[in-house]
C-alpha cells in the first residue's frame, strides 16, 4: 500500500526540518514550500493527501492558501501547524475545513498523533486550547 503523501507549508526551513524528521519514516514527504503563494501551486501539482501548514507565511498566508485550494476543489486533509493560540484562529481553521490544529510548542509530543488521528477521520486539537476553553 502506498504512504500517506504529505505536503509541509512554513516560512522556515527548520520547521520543515523538525517535521521531516518526526513523519518522514511512516510517511512520504512531497514537498517543502515557504509561502502560501507556493502551496497552492504545490498542492496543484502534487496532490498530497494532507498539508501541514502554517498560518502566518509571506505572500499569503496559510488560511487564504487553505480557502484557495478549497477554491479549486482540491479536498487533501489539513492540519495547522502554528503558534497561534486564539480561540478566534481555531474557529478559522475549522472554518475552512481544517481537521487538526497543533500548536508549534508541542510539535513532538502531539503531531504524530495528530496526523495519525486526522488521518483515520477524526480531528485534533492540541489539547492545551481544548483545557483553556479555547476550543
Amino acid at each position: 500500500m502506498a504512504r500517506t503523501r504529505i505536503l509541509l507549508a512554513d516560512d522556515h526551513a527548520a520547521m520543515h526540518d523538525e517535521v521531516r524528521a518526526l513523519l518522514n519514516g511512516d510517511y512520504e514527504i512531497v514537498g517543502a514550500v515557504q509561502n502560501g503563494k507556493t502551496l497552492v501551486e504545490a498542492a496543484q501539482e502534487l496532490k498530497p493527501d494532507l498539508i501541514i501548514s502554517d498560518i502566518s507565511m509571506p505572500v499569503m498566508t496559510g488560511f487564504e492558501a487553505a480557502a484557495k485550494i478549497r477554491e479549486l476543489g482540491l479536498a487533501p486533509k489539513l492540519i495547522f501547524l502554528t503558534v497561534q493560540s486564539g480561540p478566534a484562529y481555531v474557529r478559522k481553521a475549522r472554518g475552512l475545513g481544517a481537521e487538526g490544529y497543533v500548536l508549534k510548542v508541542y510539535t513532538h509530543e502531539q503531531l504524530a498523533a495528530a496526523v495519525s488521528a486526522v488521518l483515520s477521520g477524526k480531528s485534533y486539537i492540541s489539547p492545551q486550547l481544548k483545557a483553556s476553553g479555547r476550543d
